[in-house]
């Protein structure tokens, strides 16, 4: 069998962890002005990828 390709954009987007993925969260990146300090401090960690999307994730990523 050949090599299944992943997903070059899903492997910008995601990184693999202990439990399951990592990723980045949205709302971040422009129009800053207008939301609080708060809100912006907030969205500044990595969240884990939920149960119901993992496995979308992982046949997005089958290497990694």
């Amino acid at each position: 069998m050949p090599k299944m390709k992943s997903n070059s954009g899903a492997k910008k987007r995601f990184k693999r962890t202990a439990n399951g993925f990592k990723h980045k969260q949205s709302f971040r990146s422009h129009i800053l002005t207008k939301k609080s300090s708060k809100r912006i401090r907030q969205l500044r960690g990595m969240l884990q990828v939920a149960d119901a999307d993992k496995p979308l994730v992982k046949r997005m990523l089958p290497y990694i």
